[in-house]
């Protein structure tokens, strides 16, 4: 985990030290090691580093060759570093260090823009290349670390480029337009985070997963960024039929590899635990690599409302395993007070409460080791959220019930009192319900979303829409064409590894533990393990109404039944019930008819109308109210009035 930022003018007229410096220190905590900065013309680099690969100063950044004509900043771990340190040297490349930072330049050295198809790794990096005048850049296959940039026109001279790790180091730069991007905006009431290539502001942008960027910026150059992706899911159109005990045993040695792949380490690491199968899977593959449990450090939180807590779960698979286990019991004050605090790191809005334990979760980690490892990616890849099963149902009603029925089932559904417990009966019918007469991913899409496109007609102001006229599912055809899944469930493994995976689990993780200085790793989101997932044949992900079927086959005999077999349980946090009790004044105050008007985007009727019927008991809208609530809670921190 490090941070980096950077400035290029194309006119070489001297890069702002201050600004820089600020810059950098907008992403001091991801790095809390150390801070290099460099300058030389029209182009300065500074980074802030977390130190877990080569302890001492030869991984200092920003990096340089022996030439010093190129120049790199990296955010991440490249896990096959030896293997291109041994191949590089017989290339005739010479090392100093034992940092995975020198291989990367020596490789980009080598291979150039192609680099990307040689390393594997979670990271996103950019190179300043003098020899070419030219900025190179790229995040990993599966957008574990994030890459801003932006391209700020100036009156009478060429555009001046613009990056950093996060999108507040960029918020620092006095051209950077601030405002609110209107179709930004739709698209994160839609998904609840804003996909790539937007970002909540006008003037930025950030990279998607898997994605390059080339910009010239010589001084004769338009600074146009040429953008594409260098790597895909690799969908096949029919795939193999495979046996499910072969299928199982494979997934095992290709998790434990990928495990083991993720201990490199210079310093203490352990595992997120939360009991739930795909953590266990990692802390099962760890013991396996280990030779037993002691010496594993697993950390979980829990909390006092049992309806959310999964901790007896995680000391449970602790035990079977033998890890030296470290727990801590949070109540709703907790999950409360540290709300300003995950308000101030998060940058771009994230609609997705469990940040918060999230972050609590990383804070508590911390304290004892430098680098976690984690399981997420196993339910985008095996079909393990209860969306994917609702898909079948989903069909049967929307697709072949006949309206008049429907309509009873909606008024039913509807007319259900409004509870606050996780994922309550009146709650996931209702959500089902908003699934309507598409198909596929854009149906998911719809279970997910806050705000679907015609109810944000209602919702935002007429001077918004008029400005963003576009449908806010538009990522969703996009991604359509591009995508080479074929197969129906294919599809909708990809939209969730495509979107939600990248979008919001991954960027909640990435800000929760890079506000701490944790280094998170994600084993299920190997490249190797990834593809065999990606052509296994839909029957082995789930079999019979049992998801994750053949990483349940995998893991017989390494956890316990009970643990294998117990129904899936999300980081949930019990939003419904604050916004009746000690959020109510928050949401009075953030979502205040006079304060709306003021702004501009929301209509302040239709969100007092939300307010009063939650607090009421009429229907259940956290999704959207804690939406509403985190845009606003970020437009007083980041937004266009907020001091830079």
């Amino acid at each position: 985990m490090c941070g980096f930022a950077g400035l290029v003018d194309p006119t070489g007229a001297p890069i702002d030290a201050q600004l820089l410096q600020r810059m950098t220190r907008a992403v001091a905590p991801r790095g809390p090691d150390g801070e290099g900065l460099w300058r030389e013309g029209g182009v300065g680099l500074g980074h802030r580093r977390l130190t877990i690969i080569d302890l001492s100063s030869g991984g200092a950044q920003p990096m340089a060759n022996a030439e010093h004509n190129v120049h790199i900043v990296f955010n991440g771990e490249i896990y096959n570093f030896m293997d291109l340190r041994v191949e590089l040297q017989g290339l005739g490349h010479t090392f100093v260090s034992r940092s995975d930072t020198e291989v990367l330049l020596h490789a980009y050295l080598q291979w150039g823009h192609k680099v990307v198809d040689r390393i594997d790794g979670m990271f996103a990096f950019v190179v300043w290349d003098a020899r070419s005048q030219s900025v190179f850049a790229a995040r990993d296959r599966m957008g574990k670390k994030p890459l801003y940039y932006a391209v700020i026109p100036r009156h009478g001279a060429p555009p001046l480029l613009a990056f950093a790790s996060e999108l507040k180091a960029l918020l620092l730069v006095p051209s950077l337009d601030r405002s609110v991007c209107p179709q930004a905006l739709r698209q994160y009431l839609a998904f609840e985070y804003v996909p790539p290539p937007l970002t909540i502001v006008t003037g930025a942008r950030k990279l998607d997963a898997a994605q390059c960027l080339s910009v010239d910026v010589s001084p004769t150059s338009d600074v146009r960024p040429r953008v594409w992706r260098y790597w895909d899911l690799p969908f096949v159109a029919q795939p193999g039929a495979m046996h499910v005990q072969t299928a199982a045993e494979t997934l095992w040695a290709l998790l434990t590899r990928a495990v083991e792949r993720r201990l490199v380490a210079d310093v203490p690491l352990g595992v997120f635990l939360s009991g739930g199968i795909d953590s266990s899977a990692v802390a099962a593959a760890m013991h396996a690599l280990l030779g037993g449990g002691r010496g594993i450090a697993t950390f979980s939180i829990g909390f006092s409302d049992r309806t959310y807590d999964e901790s007896k779960h995680a000391r449970a698979v602790a035990a079977h395993l033998g890890c030296q286990h470290h727990e801590e019991i949070l109540d709703a004050a907790a999950l409360l007070r540290v709300l300003p605090e995950v308000s101030r790191f998060i940058d771009e809005p994230l609609a997705d409460a469990s940040i918060v334990p999230t972050f609590l979760l990383s804070r508590f980690t911390r304290q004892h080791v430098a680098v976690a490892l984690g399981g997420d990616g196993g339910d985008e890849l095996f079909e393990g959220y209860p969306t994917f099963g609702a898909d079948r149902w989903g069909r049967l009603f929307f697709d072949h019930t006949p309206a008049p029925f429907q309509r009873l089932v909606r008024k039913a559904a509807a007319a259900l009192p409004a509870r606050t417990g996780y994922f309550s009966i009146d709650f996931k019918a209702n959500q089902f319900l908003r699934g309507g007469a598409v198909a596929g991913p854009p149906r998911h899409q719809r279970w997910m979303a806050s705000f679907l496109p015609e109810e944000q007609e209602g919702l935002l102001t007429p001077d918004v829409l008029h400005a963003a006229p576009e449908d806010p599912f538009l990522p969703l055809q996009a991604r359509a064409h591009e995508t080479l899944a074929r197969t129906a469930r294919d599809r909708l493994m990809d939209h969730y590894a495509r979107f939600y995976l990248p979008g919001d689990v991954n960027t909640k993780v990435d800000r929760a533990s890079g506000a701490v200085g944790l280094e998170v790793r994600a084993p299920f989101l190997d490249t190797d393990l990834v593809s065999f997932a990606c052509q296994l044949p839909a029957n082995l992900r789930t079999r019979k109404g049992i998801s994750k079927f053949v990483l349940k086959q995998a893991l017989a005999g390494k956890l316990p039944p009970h643990i294998l077999n117990r129904k899936k349980q999300g980081f949930g946090v019990p939003v419904a019930a604050w916004m009746k009790g000690p959020l109510q004044g928050m949401l009075q105050d953030e979502l205040a008819p006079d304060k709306l008007t003021r702004e501009g985007f929301f209509n302040p009727a239709v969100v007092q109308r939300l307010v009063r019927e939650h607090s009421q008991g009429q229907r259940d809208w956290r999704k959207a109210l804690w939406t509403l609530l985190s845009f606003e809670r970020w437009l007083a921190a980041f937004g266009p009035g907020a001091s830079a």
